[in-house]
């Protein structure tokens, strides 16, 4: 497996970009360990792909140098720097039987058939693909031939990284649920380097050690599931991840207490924001506590949705979800709390530290 280390690299598709817009993939310079898990997370065209590509590649960079365990690959194609990589859709061999898909990439490289076997059963019975191993994968639904590349992905022990573009996306989503707990296990097991590319929140959150969220080009954050959570970086990772997402209100802060609208909020510390930043106060919903005490609310919708309730309403004249529990009051003239540990600060959509 392979630390992987991306120096200062940006990517433009035209010929001649000037200015930091005309590039797709803005700068990005981070290291990743060595048998580290990696979601990138992130909207349609916010330069995940690009990226994956850049790492595998498929894709060379209009600046920078990648490196895997400090040797310079920039150069290399995929076969050389030793890549497995899963596409969005199914790259199989349909003339060929499931058993020999998954077998290919070990006898192409003149594995012994003890091992070969050994790990081509190994990935069948965790793909569930055993019914089908010795038939022609022509005739497999969609799902089962995307286990099938997938499995291909994962057969080989010798890769410097194994890079997943959303893979899972034509796979019913009860498969989605176990292969994921699957990848997450192997990885456990053998440590192998994996990067893997999804809009989706949950296969990041519960895939990755760190999950890496892109917004127009850029990384906004790299962190684990509670940081993001917890402390978002920018406004973007706060109201992209979580469901409802980060309630985001216009603010002025005045010494160590911010106000939204006519509501004042006392804050732990005095914080330091550039004279003329656009300031804003970020709280996630289950961090307002919904009663008979504090600062007015208008609710205007309850959603029930089992475990919990979301309460839209509005507060200082904008917008907010409150998350409620299951058998949690909801006053007929409400008032709500922030919890000051739930609150976070942002100037130009980036956060301000709040602690001593």
């Amino acid at each position: 497996m392979a630390r992987i280390t991306l120096e200062h690299i940006r990517h433009a598709y035209g010929l001649r970009p000037s200015r930091p817009n005309d590039y797709a993939l803005k700068e990005v310079h981070h290291e990743w360990k060595d048998g580290g898990a990696y979601a990138l997370l992130g909207p349609s065209g916010c330069g995940k792909t690009t990226l994956l590509n850049i790492i595998s590649g498929l894709q060379h960079p209009s600046e920078g140098r990648i490196l895997f365990n400090g040797r310079d690959v920039t150069e290399l194609s995929t076969q050389q720097r030793n890549i497995a990589q899963v596409f969005q859709f199914p790259v199989i061999y349909d003339t060929m039987t499931v058993y020999d898909n998954l077998a290919f990439p070990l006898r192409n490289r003149g594995v012994p058939e003890a091992e070969v076997d050994r790990r081509v059963r190994d990935i069948i019975e965790m793909t569930g693909l055993g019914d089908w191993a010795k038939k022609k994968a022509r005739g497999l639904t969609a799902d089962q031939k995307q286990k099938i590349s997938l499995g291909r992905g994962l057969v080989r022990n010798d890769v410097n990284a194994i890079l997943f573009d959303e893979p899972l996306t034509v796979i019913d989503p009860h498969m989605k649920w176990v292969l994921r707990s699957q990848l997450k296990q192997l990885h456990r097991q053998f440590g192998y380097t994996m990067v893997y590319v999804t809009h989706d929140q949950t296969e990041a959150l519960t895939f990755a050690d760190k999950v890496v969220v892109m917004y127009e080009g850029e990384i906004v954050q790299i962190g684990t599931p509670a940081e993001l959570f917890e402390r978002p970086k920018h406004t973007f990772v706060g109201y992209f991840i979580g469901s409802p997402g980060m309630n985001v209100l216009p603010a002025d802060v005045d010494g160590s207490t911010v106000k939204v609208g006519n509501e004042t909020i006392a804050l732990d510390h005095k914080p330091r924001v550039a004279l003329g930043a656009s300031i804003e106060l970020g709280i996630r919903p289950e961090f307002i506590a919904l009663g008979r005490q504090g600062m007015s609310v208008s609710i205007r919708k309850v959603e029930d949705i089992g475990r919990q309730k979301i309460v839209r309403a509005e507060f200082a004249g904008k917008p907010i979800a409150i998350v409620v529990p299951e058998d949690g009051e909801i006053p007929a003239e409400a008032k709500v709390r922030f919890d000051p540990a739930g609150i976070n600060l942002y100037a130009d959509s980036w956060r301000v530290e709040l602690g001593a």
